[in-house]
């Protein structure tokens, strides 16, 4: 490996263990709950999930879940009417 490859996966670490670098404006994550999967989306800062709690209460665990792992790099969100 050569020695500029050595410094860019130096600062990559760098810029991993510095949260607030990242913003993540549109996302898509599959999540394995317990009893199926869901996918979760984030478009234009607005959580969906197809679980059936999410479509009445406009927020589930897996969205919750989601807003905890990704803390400060994820847009103030709002549910979705």
């Amino acid at each position: 490996m050569y020695s500029g490859m050595i410094g860019k996966i130096d600062k990559a670490h760098r810029y991993a263990a510095e949260r607030d670098r990242f913003q993540f404006e549109d996302l898509r994550v599959t999540i394995h709950g317990n009893n199926d999967d869901h996918a979760v989306t984030l478009t234009e800062g607005a959580w969906r999930c197809e679980c059936d709690f999410f479509r009445h209460e406009e927020t589930c665990a897996h969205t919750m879940a989601l807003e905890v792992l990704l803390d400060g790099m994820v847009p103030m969100t709002q549910p979705v009417a």
